[in-house]
């Protein structure tokens, strides 16, 4: 039997540290596009984007972690139950239960460490690569900025730009917000942002064009002005200035933190359905390896199909069925439909009990 158990350990820890490379390898290349944007077509400087990069990593292993451990369950189980080593084992009276148990540890171990993980890592790292991007919306604006929308992160402004080439700006149309008058508009063929970090504003040169000038006689008409060379100031908006206090979002806040919040606002009588949500779904997250981990070992000996294709396509519907219900539970939770602790656990204990439920009946039949 221990040696049996060792077996089954080292076939999932070896499977589990192949599906953590793949999951992670397939997440980090579809944001290794846009952080290589940010230095070849934005100008960033490579340093920070090193910084976001490092940072990303711990967001993706809270989803890597939980979705290897399902993978690796299903893929040994699935095989051992193809090969009839399942009914071998069960015909020379080993019991499945105990053969598991030592998978059951190691889930609870895991789960542990995401607790961490979500409690402690995460939330620093998040909030240390918002800080980062504030910094680069400061430092060189076009990185941060999107062509071809309306830009609303300047102060009384929004501005359309068609294109952006690192500092280059091309087609540029403003839209200046006047309280009880028609917005004026000025539009240019060329632009250029020059950054001024101590004032938190930044100057845009603008080349050919033209813009609306108030009438002296009337203030509510405008009249066009050509201009060949124009500089205008604009301010940022708080969202985009680093220079000011950033305060937390809830999933940038540890556990502590979250409690210290809700207290805060207890005391002005103040609901916090998000703050108590996020709470509670750090916590469910991080024992959604164990939920996997049960429900690995009970679909992989169902299936009875030792196909690795198969096997993923398995993993891959029970990660969607499993965030479909957090994203569910979520919602209902943010509506403060009470109790909201229990919608974040819903995906666990739906899983968990279908997971128990197809043990029990292999182990009883």
């Amino acid at each position: 039997m221990k040696i049996l158990k060792k077996y089954i350990l080292k076939e999932v820890f070896v499977m589990f540290l192949f599906s953590l490379i793949i999951f992670t390898f397939v997440l980090v290349t579809g944001n290794l596009v846009k952080l290589a944007d940010l230095v070849i077509n934005k100008g960033v400087d490579i340093s920070q984007v090193g910084k976001l990069f490092l940072f990303l990593i711990p967001f993706l292993l809270s989803y890597t972690i939980p979705m290897s451990t399902l993978s690796a369950t299903l893929l040994v189980f699935g095989r051992l139950s193809s090969d009839n080593e399942i009914t071998a084992l069960r015909a020379n009276g080993v019991s499945l239960s105990r053969l598991t148990y030592p998978l059951i540890i190691a889930g609870v171990m895991l789960s542990l460490f995401s607790v961490i993980l979500n409690d402690r890592i995460l939330p620093e790292s998040h909030f240390a690569s918002r800080k980062i991007v504030k910094n680069i919306g400061v430092k060189n604006p076009t990185a941060y900025l999107e062509s071809g929308t309306f830009i609303k992160s300047f102060k009384d402004y929004i501005l359309f730009i068609h294109e952006i080439d690192k500092q280059k700006l091309n087609k540029i149309r403003i839209y200046q917000l006047q309280e009880g008058s028609p917005a004026r508009t000025i539009i240019a063929k060329n632009g250029e942002f020059i950054s001024l970090e101590s004032q938190n504003a930044i100057k845009l040169k603008l080349t050919d064009g033209t813009s609306d000038e108030p009438n002296p006689r009337n203030p509510l008409q405008f009249y066009k002005l050509n201009f060949k060379t124009y500089y205008l100031t604009l301010h940022l908006d708080e969202t985009l200035s680093s220079n000011k206090y950033i305060d937390k979002k809830p999933k940038e806040m540890n556990f502590q933190e979250i409690k210290d919040e809700i207290k805060k606002l207890g005391t002005h009588h103040i609901d916090a359905p998000a703050l108590i949500s996020e709470f509670h779904r750090k916590i469910s997250i991080s024992f959604s390896s164990l939920v996997f981990i049960i429900m690995g070992i009970s679909l992989g000996i169902f299936s009875r199909r030792g196909e690795k294709t198969i096997q993923f396509a398995i993993a891959l519907g029970v990660i969607v069925l499993y965030y479909l219900l957090m994203a569910a539970g979520m919602a209902i939770s943010l509506k403060g439909v009470q109790p909201i602790e229990l919608w974040m656990y819903i995906p666990n204990i739906v899983l968990a009990i279908i997971g128990i439920i197809l043990f029990r009946n292999m182990v009883e039949s």
